[in-house]
């Protein structure tokens, strides 16, 4: 999940023509706001164009245009051209029409200061309103304008996908960015989603869809996928939105099994054996996929895992445990960081050196050169995951983030439990498994949100501890600032 972007300043439009007096609060700019008879103007334009290639001036105009338009059908007409061109025009010709958006679509600065005087003056509820909605830019308008073609939402989730592309690039984009997710957090509200089990009877189209979306263990065949979703021990969830209706928005597979497995190979292999549901006492959710770049920063997994577990909860009654097989996609980054740029005194020098023959350029590792260096390779492990911090010091690993933030416990390390060549890359073959134990969800929530504690299992606290005493006596740091470890009995205790 990746972290809020912070929005910058964006002038307001050219014109700079008051969209009212400061008191009033109208739900969409004025036709003058971008120019007198500007929807009129437009429309003599096309008439006088036999063929027009997109670019972004036009695509402007249509933008300004779409603005200044009070008739529905009229709109959802030139709505819905405006986002056909945009997705016809060149990738150069849309990114100049993101930053123009980003820097000429903004509030109205002099209706803004005007409210803000107001507010200054008297500071009550119909001033406050009036400010609130002097503050909302142009684009916000015109984004919900474009949502109302056919499509329209679809059209805009990959418009944003376009903005977050060019984004570390552009920084006035970060404006328009704010403004997407302020309206597609809003659209794409719990309350719209639908949770639905996606079995061997669901459309092909969906199907297909879920094949191409799987983001952790790549579907190959639909021999594999029928594997996955079509025997008595696999289930997969999808969550769906109205307006994306043959569109999974995030979806979730689980193995039903006795005990938490320790790698992902048994639970994918081809000559599986299935076991009796009824025999299952614990649910692994082994793959959680979002399916669309643009809705990132909208969250759905957390929702999507807490609806699971009710699901089977009610379905399986001797299940016991919901616990993950995660992958840890940043731990050989932070690892080569850490040996290359050894700031943080997490690994001690001895550690260091150890590890570092594994990372050498075009190192090629075999299990015999990992079992060399287990015991090393499980204690960084274990400090990447319970103290590394990342931007706005939480765990520096995406998928800690999302699992302590959602309420789960880090339960336990699985060596060498994904040996394919994404595993080794990625975390150098480990996994791990984090649990959902429904009476400390809430529990393990609040304390990491509020205090940024990260939940781990008894025996993995004991280890975190032992480690931080073992890097003093070395001479390192005894630990990472900022990072708060709590067993999970203690807590409970706690609590």
């Amino acid at each position: 999940m990746p972290d809020d972007q912070t929005a910058v300043a964006a002038p307001e439009p050219a014109d700079g023509k008051a969209r009212g007096p400061a008191t009033q609060a109208p739900a969409a700019p004025s036709p003058a706001a971008y120019g007198p008879d500007i929807f009129a103007r437009f429309v003599r334009a096309l008439k006088g164009r036999r063929s027009s290639e997109p670019t972004p001036q036009r695509l402007a105009e249509m933008a300004r245009a779409l603005l200044s338009i009070r008739g529905e059908a009229s709109g959802i007409a030139l709505a819905q051209r405006l986002l056909t061109e945009y997705q016809a025009a060149s990738d150069a010709d849309r990114l100049a029409f993101l930053v123009e958006l980003a820097c000429e679509f903004g509030p109205d600065r002099k209706r803004l200061a005007d409210c803000i005087a107001d507010y200054q003056r008297q500071p009550d509820a119909t001033a406050a309103l009036a400010l609130h909605l002097a503050a909302e830019s142009h684009r916000q308008e015109l984004i919900r304008r474009m949502n109302q073609a056919p499509g329209g939402t679809t059209g805009l989730v990959r418009m944003r996908e376009d903005v977050l592309r060019n984004l570390s690039a552009h920084e006035a984009l970060a404006a328009l960015d704010a403004d997407f997710v302020h309206l597609l957090s809003s659209w794409f509200n719990r309350g719209f989603l639908r949770l639905t089990r996606i079995d061997w009877s669901t459309p092909a189209e969906i199907l297909e869809r879920i094949i191409r979306y799987e983001a952790v263990h790549e579907i190959s065949s639909w021999d594999e996928l029928r594997r996955r979703i079509n025997l008595p021990d696999r289930c997969c969830f999808g969550f769906f939105h109205p307006a994306l209706d043959k569109d999974p928005l995030v979806f979730v597979e689980v193995a039903l099994t006795v005990g938490i497995p320790g790698a992902i190979g048994p639970l994918l292999a081809e000559q599986r054996e299935p076991i009796d549901p009824k025999r299952a006492d614990t649910a692994i959710f082994y793959s959680i996929s979002n399916c669309h770049d643009g809705l990132r920063g909208v969250s759905f997994g957390n929702f999507l895992i807490k609806q699971v577990v009710e699901e089977l909860s009610r379905d399986f009654s001797a299940l016991r445990t919901f616990a993950t097989l995660s992958p840890v996609p940043g731990f050989t980054r932070w690892l080569a960081a850490e040996i290359r740029h050894p700031g943080t005194a997490l690994l001690t020098e001895d550690d260091r050196n150890a590890l570092a023959s594994l990372l050498a350029p075009g190192a090629e590792l075999s299990r015999t050169q990992l079992d060399a260096v287990r015991t090393e390779l499980t204690r960084a492990l274990l400090t990447y995951l319970a103290e590394a911090r990342g931007r706005g010091d939480k765990p520096a690993d995406p998928v800690a983030r999302f699992h302590l933030g959602n309420g789960a416990r880090l339960d336990r390390l699985h060596w060498q439990a994904d040996l394919g060549p994404k595993g080794i890359k990625q975390s150098l073959g480990f996994m791990v498994s984090y649990v959902y134990e429904l009476d400390a969800v809430e529990r393990n929530h609040e304390a990491y949100a509020s205090r940024g504690e990260v939940a781990l299992s008894s025996a993995l606290a004991r280890n975190v501890a032992a480690e931080r005493r073992r890097r003093a006596k070395a001479g390192g740091s005894g630990a990472a600032s900022g990072a708060v470890v709590q067993d999970d009995a203690a807590r409970a205790k706690a609590g």
